[in-house]
């Protein structure tokens, strides 16, 4: 009896949702592990990528008695993303570059059971784009997955640490690394690729909890390397037109744009659009060889369909000039089989990308009158709602009117239309392009609430200038081609917080932050929003309202995700501070001059204000 009424306490319901049901793995331990609310033993707590706990002990009525509990320092100092892992009483603590995991045991004051320490050369750093990030660690087959920075894929003994295997999956002398959590589904690990800004040829990749590559998707190239088959976007033919814009070979002239074709005159289900859409001249032989796509987000599973979605980043190089064309798939939100790879669907969401508008934020599944969705919100601005199994376009809308470089999004063929006022071109210095480069969200994941019905996303609110120029490919070295600068939005503020309906998304509340909120969302059954913000913040809102209802000031900037638990009948929450990324890497490096990295020095200059440079990381857990 006194444990059922824990249960009640904690609100732990008993087998599955609609949109988990059990599924027949190798890694059935994992997938007991996430039935179970007490643990967060996935990047965002489960398949559906929504980032909602089923735990209600606390709630709206005492969560401002949320005090901490306990706080590890990492012993890091740079930017700390993702959330640990943490099945039964073991929590496993990740950081950033040189990725070092912790195991420490719950029920004996977070006393470390086991450490892994990589040796990686720290040359690895120079190649990595946006500050030497990790987003977490995989759980299943009795093993923790780690994807270290320098390429290598790791497995280790969950009870002891022991390495077990590890697989080379990028190589940092072509620029290529790797900052995204590993994700266990069934019986595959999958893994990704960064090193869009070093001209790399970025793919997804599949491997066997043994450590065997089981298949691997480029971004860009052939059909046959990009695993597309003979029935992808069957119910969507003109996601794979040739060309979507009417001047794409000859057009592109400074103060012009790319004039959208009549969606009645399209045609759709062209092959190879991989090498077709990747038009001369281009910065080098073959533009697609070296064309980006990164893949490193948080990547969803439907067992219904057996589908992983995830999105490629922007296409290599960043002055678009000398790459007509479409640039077919980066920018693409891509639905795969797990088994084969295979596509079964896609669709690009910034063709010809003119502002490094990176596809690669998360994608999350849910449920609405029977159907299964998928909903994305991208770094241009729109956020996206497709049907999740066949890829037809729901709803398309702007998340903040500010967004300027197009008007609206054809739900037919997922084009959008540009507006030459905000066109790019080498050598032209394009102002007042809103959103910035980092996006009207960046790699902060949003979460879902299936008790409200709404998203819950962290926003950036900044604007930019935008410069392409000339730039040599050198294999291993940055090939960017744009300088830029970064300001305030006209709210007059650099973030915010708002939710959406899914379903049509349109705003149902809107919050104001003084700087993007760069920290991932959670939500509860007990209808409570946390997430963190660079000014050191964590918070914890009214899901219906927005009402701010508490919030405490951690040791260093968020970009962690938040995350909660139980152990012993009591509820935590907790989340990773050490702030970095792209909004922090110039603070932590001391870049003062405004372009540096890629325009954040400037834009983000008053950090200086509430940071420690570099952001030293640690993890803090609260409790009632």
């Amino acid at each position: 009896m006194k444990i059922n009424k824990i249960k009640l306490a904690l609100g732990l319901v008993a087998g599955l949702s609609v949109a988990m049901p059990m599924i027949a793995s190798a890694a059935a331990d994992q997938e007991k592990a996430i039935a179970d609310a007490n643990n967060w033993a996935a990047p965002r707590g489960d398949y559906t990528n929504q980032a909602h706990s089923k735990l209600t002990q606390i709630n709206q009525g005492n969560v401002k008695n949320l005090k901490a509990a306990w706080t590890f320092a990492t012993g890091v100092n740079r930017g700390h993303e993702g959330a640990p892992v943490v099945v039964g009483n073991m929590m496993y603590v990740h950081t950033a570059f040189p990725n070092n995991i912790y195991a420490l045991d719950l029920n004996d004051n977070q006393k470390i059971v086991w450490s892994y320490f990589p040796k990686q050369d720290p040359s690895v750093q120079a190649v990595l784009c946006c500050d030497n990030v990790s987003r977490g660690l995989g759980y299943g087959d009795g093993k923790i997955f780690l994807q270290q920075n320098d390429g290598m894929l790791v497995a280790l003994d969950a009870k002891t640490g022991k390495k077990l295997w590890d697989a080379k999956n990028t190589d940092p002398k072509v620029g290529a690394t790797n900052t995204n959590a590993p994700h266990v589904i069934k019986d595959k690990v999958l893994t990704g690729c960064s090193g869009a800004e070093f001209g790399v040829r970025c793919f997804i990749s599949a491997y066997t909890l043994d450590g065997k590559l089981a298949w691997k998707a480029y971004s860009t190239g052939p059909d046959a390397e990009v695993l597309i088959g003979k029935d992808f976007n069957k119910d969507t033919p003109l996601y794979s037109a040739l060309s979507v814009y009417e001047d794409v070979n000859g057009g592109n002239k400074q103060g012009g744009s790319f004039k959208k074709i009549d969606t009645a005159k399209l045609k759709g289900g062209e092959k190879d659009l991989g090498l077709k859409t990747w038009l001369k001249p281009q910065a080098v032989k073959d533009g697609w060889q070296h064309g980006g796509g990164s893949v490193w987000g948080w990547w969803p599973y439907d067992p219904k369909t057996n589908l992983v979605y995830y999105g490629t980043g922007n296409p290599s190089v960043w002055n678009p000039d000398v790459r007509p064309g479409d640039n077919k798939w980066s920018m693409t939100v891509f639905a795969r089989d797990l088994n084969t790879g295979v596509a079964r669907w896609g669709m690009q969401m910034t063709p010809h990308d003119e502002w490094d508008y990176d596809g690669i934020n998360e994608v999350i599944l849910f449920d609405n009158g029977g159907k299964t969705y998928a909903w994305h919100h991208d770094r241009n601005g729109f956020a996206y709602t497709w049907q999740a199994d066949n890829g037809v376009l729901v709803a398309a809308e702007k998340v903040h009117p500010f967004v300027n470089w197009a008007t609206d999004v054809d739900k037919k063929s997922g084009v959008p239309n540009k507006l030459a006022s905000a066109s790019t071109h080498q050598d032209y210095n394009a102002k007042g392009v809103c959103p910035a480069a980092l996006g009207t969200k960046d790699q902060q994941p949003a979460a879902y609430s299936p008790k409200t019905g709404l998203i819950y996303s962290p926003l950036n609110h900044v604007c930019m200038t935008y410069e392409p120029v000339e730039s040599k490919y050198v294999a291993g070295q940055p090939w960017v081609g744009a300088t830029l600068t970064m300001f305030a939005g006209p709210d007059g503020v650099m973030g915010g917080f708002a939710a959406y309906d899914p379903m049509t998304n349109k705003k149902a509340w809107y919050n104001k932050e003084k700087f993007s909120a760069w920290g991932g969302a959670l939500t509860t059954a007990s209808d409570l929003v946390f997430y963190g913000t660079l000014d050191r913040w964590f918070k914890a809102l009214d899901a219906k309202s927005g009402k701010e209802l508490w919030k405490f000031q951690v040791g260093s900037g968020v970009i962690g995700n938040a995350f909660t638990y139980s152990n012993g009948g009591k509820q935590y929450v907790g989340v990773l501070s050490g702030i970095g990324g792209w909004a922090g890497v110039a603070m932590n490096l001391g870049l003062t001059n405004p372009t540096d990295a890629l325009g954040a020095a400037g834009g983000y200059a008053e950090l200086t204000k509430y940071n420690a440079a570099p952001g030293g990381g640690a993890l803090t857990v609260f409790s009632l």
